[in-house]
Protein backbone atom coordinates (compact mmCIF):
# COMPACT_ATOMS: atom_id res chain seq x y z
CA UNK A 1 0.00 0.00 0.00
CA UNK A 2 1.41 3.36 -1.06
CA UNK A 3 0.91 6.21 1.43
CA UNK A 4 1.77 9.87 0.86
CA UNK A 5 2.94 11.67 4.04
CA UNK A 6 2.90 15.48 3.90
CA UNK A 7 4.68 16.60 7.09
CA UNK A 8 7.24 19.37 7.62
CA UNK A 9 8.39 18.19 11.07
CA UNK A 10 11.36 15.95 10.31
CA UNK A 11 11.06 13.89 13.50
CA UNK A 12 7.32 13.23 13.16
CA UNK A 13 7.56 12.66 9.42
CA UNK A 14 10.29 10.06 9.80
CA UNK A 15 8.42 8.44 12.70
CA UNK A 16 5.26 8.01 10.61
CA UNK A 17 7.37 6.70 7.73
CA UNK A 18 9.07 4.12 9.96
CA UNK A 19 5.74 3.01 11.46
CA UNK A 20 4.32 2.38 8.00
CA UNK A 21 7.47 0.70 6.75
CA UNK A 22 7.24 -1.79 9.64
CA UNK A 23 3.80 -2.68 8.31
CA UNK A 24 5.39 -3.21 4.88
CA UNK A 25 3.63 -0.19 3.42
CA UNK A 26 5.30 2.04 0.85
CA UNK A 27 5.44 5.50 2.46
CA UNK A 28 6.45 8.58 0.46
CA UNK A 29 7.47 11.47 2.72
CA UNK A 30 7.55 15.11 1.60
CA UNK A 31 8.12 18.11 3.90
CA UNK A 32 6.61 20.74 1.62
CA UNK A 33 2.92 21.48 1.23
CA UNK A 34 3.35 22.61 -2.37
CA UNK A 35 5.29 19.49 -3.30
CA UNK A 36 2.86 17.28 -1.40
CA UNK A 37 -0.16 18.74 -3.17
CA UNK A 38 1.56 18.26 -6.53
CA UNK A 39 2.26 14.59 -5.78
CA UNK A 40 -1.31 14.03 -4.59
CA UNK A 41 -2.64 15.45 -7.87
CA UNK A 42 -0.24 13.69 -10.23
CA UNK A 43 0.56 10.34 -8.60
CA UNK A 44 -1.54 7.44 -7.37
CA UNK A 45 -1.71 6.67 -3.63
CA UNK A 46 -3.85 4.42 -1.45
CA UNK A 47 -3.95 6.98 1.36
CA UNK A 48 -2.70 10.49 2.21
CA UNK A 49 -1.55 11.59 5.68
CA UNK A 50 -1.63 15.38 5.84
CA UNK A 51 -0.34 17.83 8.46
CA UNK A 52 -2.16 21.16 8.77
CA UNK A 53 0.63 23.38 10.14
CA UNK A 54 2.82 23.45 7.04
CA UNK A 55 5.16 26.44 6.55
CA UNK A 56 4.58 27.04 2.85
CA UNK A 57 0.89 26.22 2.37
CA UNK A 58 -2.11 25.74 4.63
CA UNK A 59 -3.04 22.08 5.04
CA UNK A 60 -6.77 22.79 4.85
CA UNK A 61 -6.26 24.56 1.54
CA UNK A 62 -4.32 21.55 0.22
CA UNK A 63 -7.14 19.24 1.28
CA UNK A 64 -9.73 21.47 -0.38
CA UNK A 65 -7.71 21.73 -3.61
CA UNK A 66 -7.19 17.97 -3.82
CA UNK A 67 -10.92 17.31 -3.53
CA UNK A 68 -11.77 20.12 -5.97
CA UNK A 69 -9.64 18.33 -8.57
CA UNK A 70 -11.68 15.16 -8.12
CA UNK A 71 -9.00 13.21 -6.24
CA UNK A 72 -10.88 10.85 -3.90
CA UNK A 73 -7.87 9.17 -2.25
CA UNK A 74 -8.64 8.49 1.46
CA UNK A 75 -7.12 11.39 3.44
CA UNK A 76 -6.20 11.44 7.13
CA UNK A 77 -5.33 14.75 8.78
CA UNK A 78 -2.59 14.36 11.39
CA UNK A 79 -2.33 17.60 13.34
CA UNK A 80 -1.52 19.18 16.70
CA UNK A 81 -4.64 21.36 16.36
CA UNK A 82 -7.22 19.64 18.54
CA UNK A 83 -10.16 22.08 18.67
CA UNK A 84 -13.58 20.85 17.56
CA UNK A 85 -13.85 23.69 15.02
CA UNK A 86 -10.57 22.73 13.37
CA UNK A 87 -11.64 19.08 13.18
CA UNK A 88 -15.00 20.02 11.67
CA UNK A 89 -13.25 22.30 9.14
CA UNK A 90 -10.88 19.53 8.13
CA UNK A 91 -13.67 17.02 7.63
CA UNK A 92 -15.89 19.51 5.80
CA UNK A 93 -13.02 20.33 3.40
CA UNK A 94 -12.91 16.68 2.36
CA UNK A 95 -10.71 14.85 4.86
CA UNK A 96 -11.93 11.36 5.77
CA UNK A 97 -10.55 11.26 9.30
CA UNK A 98 -8.68 13.42 11.83
CA UNK A 99 -6.04 12.26 14.32
CA UNK A 100 -4.38 14.63 16.78
CA UNK A 101 -0.73 14.69 17.86
CA UNK A 102 0.71 13.14 19.93
CA UNK A 103 -0.66 9.89 18.55
CA UNK A 104 -0.37 6.17 19.21
CA UNK A 105 1.29 4.23 16.40
CA UNK A 106 -1.29 1.43 16.58
CA UNK A 107 -4.15 3.90 16.26
CA UNK A 108 -2.48 5.60 13.28
CA UNK A 109 -2.18 2.30 11.43
CA UNK A 110 -5.73 1.30 12.40
CA UNK A 111 -7.14 4.59 11.11
CA UNK A 112 -5.31 4.22 7.77
CA UNK A 113 -6.42 0.60 7.40
CA UNK A 114 -10.03 1.57 8.16
CA UNK A 115 -10.02 4.31 5.51
CA UNK A 116 -8.58 2.02 2.85
CA UNK A 117 -10.96 -0.80 3.85
CA UNK A 118 -13.97 1.52 3.51
CA UNK A 119 -12.87 2.48 0.03
CA UNK A 120 -12.32 -1.12 -1.04
CA UNK A 121 -15.69 -2.23 0.35
CA UNK A 122 -17.34 0.58 -1.58
CA UNK A 123 -15.90 -0.78 -4.80
CA UNK A 124 -17.60 -4.15 -4.34
CA UNK A 125 -21.13 -2.83 -3.90
CA UNK A 126 -23.76 -1.69 -6.33
CA UNK A 127 -26.43 1.00 -6.57
CA UNK A 128 -28.92 2.07 -3.90
CA UNK A 129 -31.80 4.49 -4.28
CA UNK A 130 -34.60 6.14 -2.33
CA UNK A 131 -37.12 8.15 -4.32
CA UNK A 132 -35.15 10.69 -6.35
CA UNK A 133 -31.90 9.87 -4.55
CA UNK A 134 -29.49 7.36 -6.10
CA UNK A 135 -25.96 6.41 -5.19
CA UNK A 136 -23.51 4.28 -7.17
CA UNK A 137 -20.77 2.95 -4.91
CA UNK A 138 -18.70 1.56 -7.75
CA UNK A 139 -18.47 4.92 -9.53
CA UNK A 140 -18.79 6.92 -6.28
CA UNK A 141 -21.53 8.94 -7.91
CA UNK A 142 -24.58 10.49 -6.25
CA UNK A 143 -27.56 11.93 -8.11
CA UNK A 144 -30.78 13.68 -7.11
CA UNK A 145 -33.60 13.51 -9.63
CA UNK A 146 -31.01 12.70 -12.32
CA UNK A 147 -28.71 15.59 -11.38
CA UNK A 148 -25.22 14.64 -10.23
CA UNK A 149 -24.41 16.20 -6.85
CA UNK A 150 -20.82 16.36 -5.57
CA UNK A 151 -20.32 14.97 -2.07
CA UNK A 152 -17.12 14.90 -0.07
CA UNK A 153 -15.91 11.43 0.93
CA UNK A 154 -17.49 11.65 4.36
CA UNK A 155 -20.76 12.98 3.01
CA UNK A 156 -20.79 10.22 0.38
CA UNK A 157 -20.14 7.44 2.92
CA UNK A 158 -22.81 8.83 5.25
CA UNK A 159 -25.37 9.01 2.43
CA UNK A 160 -24.46 5.49 1.32
CA UNK A 161 -25.07 4.13 4.81
CA UNK A 162 -28.45 5.84 5.01
CA UNK A 163 -29.52 4.50 1.61
CA UNK A 164 -28.43 0.99 2.55
CA UNK A 165 -30.51 1.22 5.74
CA UNK A 166 -33.70 2.89 4.54
CA UNK A 167 -36.71 3.29 6.82
CA UNK A 168 -34.58 2.30 9.83
CA UNK A 169 -33.70 4.71 12.65
CA UNK A 170 -29.93 5.09 12.87
CA UNK A 171 -28.44 6.25 16.15
CA UNK A 172 -25.46 8.61 16.34
CA UNK A 173 -23.37 5.77 17.77
CA UNK A 174 -24.23 3.44 14.90
CA UNK A 175 -23.42 6.10 12.31
CA UNK A 176 -20.11 6.97 13.97
CA UNK A 177 -19.03 3.35 14.26
CA UNK A 178 -20.12 2.22 10.78
CA UNK A 179 -19.36 5.32 8.71
CA UNK A 180 -16.29 6.66 10.53
CA UNK A 181 -15.21 3.48 12.31
CA UNK A 182 -14.90 5.39 15.62
CA UNK A 183 -16.85 5.71 18.87
CA UNK A 184 -19.21 8.67 19.02
CA UNK A 185 -18.02 11.65 21.05
CA UNK A 186 -21.07 13.25 22.66
CA UNK A 187 -19.22 16.58 22.88
CA UNK A 188 -19.19 16.97 19.10
CA UNK A 189 -21.99 17.45 16.58
CA UNK A 190 -20.14 16.50 13.41
CA UNK A 191 -22.81 14.01 12.27
CA UNK A 192 -25.43 16.75 12.46
CA UNK A 193 -23.06 19.04 10.58
CA UNK A 194 -22.66 16.54 7.75
CA UNK A 195 -26.39 16.00 7.53
CA UNK A 196 -26.91 19.76 7.20
CA UNK A 197 -24.35 19.84 4.36
CA UNK A 198 -26.14 17.02 2.53
CA UNK A 199 -29.55 18.60 3.03
CA UNK A 200 -28.31 21.87 1.51
CA UNK A 201 -26.82 20.06 -1.48
CA UNK A 202 -29.97 18.10 -2.38
CA UNK A 203 -32.42 20.95 -1.69
CA UNK A 204 -32.09 22.62 -5.15
CA UNK A 205 -33.17 19.39 -6.88
CA UNK A 206 -36.10 18.12 -4.82
CA UNK A 207 -38.94 19.35 -2.65
CA UNK A 208 -38.83 16.23 -0.47
CA UNK A 209 -37.15 16.24 2.93
CA UNK A 210 -35.96 12.59 3.03
CA UNK A 211 -34.09 12.89 6.36
CA UNK A 212 -36.25 12.59 9.46
CA UNK A 213 -35.04 13.39 12.97
CA UNK A 214 -36.24 10.83 15.51
CA UNK A 215 -36.28 12.58 18.88
CA UNK A 216 -33.63 11.17 21.26
CA UNK A 217 -33.09 8.22 18.88
CA UNK A 218 -31.23 9.42 15.79
CA UNK A 219 -32.15 9.83 12.13
CA UNK A 220 -33.68 7.85 9.31
CA UNK A 221 -34.14 8.36 5.59
CA UNK A 222 -37.59 7.87 4.07
CA UNK A 223 -39.25 8.32 0.69
CA UNK A 224 -42.14 10.66 1.42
Amino acid sequence: MKVLIIEDDEIIGNLVKQILQRKEYEPVLVNSGVEGEKKALTESFDCIVLDLGLPDKDGLEICKNIRAKGIQTPLLILSAYDTVDTKVDGLSFGADDYLTKPFDSKELVARIQALVRRRELGKTKDTFSCGELEINLLERKFTVNGNEVYLTNNEFDLMAYFLKNQERTLSLNELAENVWDISFDTKTNYINVYLSYIRKKIKPYTSKKYFVTMRKQGFKIVNE
